[in-house]
């Protein structure tokens, strides 16, 4: 996979204010804010920045957490994980392999099939529906 570089100014002009501080200043979302912690389209989940597949719909699940949540990536390469020591505490925050935008935090109290919960900040996110042609 081609890594994606750009400036500081760049990403300013490309991503709306609200994703610029989420996915280049590692910022979050207030709870129950963003446009995807509760939608229920089939689709893709692609970053924001740079377009990379990072969930299917049929991972998403409601985790009464008030961001879009997740039991598995769509490619395990997709997101790099890495550890949060901010705020005080210790987490693993998840991050875009393509263009290093910070997408959310790994938690292990998610549903089976794998245990974990990717909470991911809706701002971080671009929806593509899937097509009804087939």
């Amino acid at each position: 996979m081609e890594k994606v570089f750009r400036s500081e100014e760049e990403w300013q002009k490309q991503l709306e204010l609200e994703e610029f501080l989420v996915t280049r200043r590692a910022g979050t979302e207030r709870a129950f804010s963003g446009r995807y912690w509760n939608h229920h389209a089939t689709g893709r989940y692609v970053c924001v920045c740079c377009d990379l597949e990072l969930f299917h719909s049929s991972s998403k699940f409601d985790s009464g957490s008030g961001w879009p949540s997740f039991f598995q990536p769509i490619a395990e390469g997709h997101i790099v994980k890495q550890e949060d020591r901010s705020h005080f505490m210790i987490r693993t925050e998840t991050i875009c392999a393509r263009c290093d935008a910070h997408l959310g935090h790994l938690f292990s109290d998610g549903p089976q099939p794998t245990g974990l919960r990717y909470c991911i900040n809706s701002a971080a996110l671009k929806f593509i529906p899937e097509s009804s042609e087939n």
